[in-house]
């Protein structure tokens, strides 16, 4: 045996070991059962799209994993991004005439790791042409009770610059990113001195450190109509400040982002050329535009509204777990 070599002596004693008991897999496999079986009931497809693509959401505040693929095709090599969603894909279907699909799958995010966060996670994303928000919204609460099994679980909707309005007495659309760090500086949030952040970038700050912990105490919160500036794929509203996006949060847990979606191509290019530009005055790495997704759209994306749900998320609230590596198999932290 060669000097750095390791032997089984040397692992941490319980690292081998699943994070999620038998219990946990089995409410999981229940839940996923219980999912299928509402969009089978309600008539949405069930389909899968690839996970490894040669390009990418451009989202500044979104990094995706890459893998590197050398073969047929690509002898030389090429760049294969791991989706951070499914949701190029899931388009491009419905802008061939699939109608309403849904997708459970593996999505992955650089940089992510914690609490409730890791790099590689489980989604439910759903597709409903034809939908406005508010049914969007009235579906996502009946698959989430479904998932959770509370039947009786209530709901409540805040809208996002209500919220900031309660909590800092600031207009969200009018204040400027100094006064917001001003904001963090005097709650005493860690590090917020020496953060230099965009206005969005201190928005996102106080909404994931302040606000949102007090969302949805046993019940649903839904928060609409987030800043334009916040929703890249989705519809801007009549007052052109606001977009129709809402996010579900649950004892301070998020749980879901839905959109009505953008359908007009050239806006969607506008919108990655400027997110791209963003990424690399931010020193990141610009990420290859999904010109098939482009393509789909100038062909016809149907009017639809479309919603991404954290599964295990929702295992752990529906267990009562207080960390994602208890409703997991194998976090990073045990891979």
């Amino acid at each position: 045996m060669s000097a750095g070599s390791r032997t089984t002596d040397d692992l941490p004693p319980a690292v081998w070991r699943p994070g999620a008991e038998g219990d946990v897999l089995r409410a999981r496999a229940a839940m996923l059962a219980d999912i299928r079986d509402y969009f089978s009931a309600v008539g949405v497809l069930e389909v899968e799209t690839p996970l490894a693509c040669r390009a990418a959401g451009t989202d500044p505040a979104i990094d995706p994993l890459i893998a590197r693929y050398t073969g047929p095709l690509y002898p030389q090599g090429v760049d294969l991004y791991l989706q951070t969603s499914p949701e190029f894909a899931m388009k491009r279907l419905l802008a061939n005439g699939s109608g309403p699909i849904y997708q459970i799958c593996k999505a992955f995010r650089d940089g992510e790791a914690g609490r409730l966060h890791n790099p590689e996670f489980s989604i439910l994303e759903w597709y409903r042409p034809g939908y406005t928000v508010a049914g969007m919204m009235t579906e996502v609460a009946a698959v989430v009770r479904c998932a959770l099994y509370r039947r009786g679980l209530e709901i409540e909707t805040q809208s996002y610059a209500g919220l900031f309005a309660a909590r800092f007495g600031i207009d969200v659309f009018a204040v400027d990113a100094e006064s917001l760090r001003q904001v963090a500086v005097q709650h005493h949030l860690s590090g917020a001195e020496g953060l230099k952040l965009d206005r969005d970038g201190w928005l996102d700050l106080l909404m994931s450190h302040l606000i949102q912990p007090a969302l949805g105490p046993g019940r649903l919160c839904f928060v609409t109509d987030y800043p334009a500036s916040q929703a890249a794929l989705a519809r801007r509203n009549p007052d052109r400040l606001t977009a129709a996006r809402f996010e579900v949060f649950l004892d301070g847990v998020e749980l879901a982002n839905g959109f009505d979606e953008l359908t007009d191509a050239g806006e969607q290019a506008a919108r990655f050329e400027a997110e791209n530009r963003e990424r690399r005055a931010r020193g990141k790495r610009p990420v290859t535009v999904d010109r098939q997704l482009l393509a789909a759209m100038q062909t016809g994306l149907p009017s639809c509204c479309g919603v991404a749900v954290g599964l295990d998320r929702l295992l752990m609230l529906r267990q009562g777990l207080d960390d994602l590596d208890a409703a997991m198999s194998f976090s990073l932290r045990r891979c």
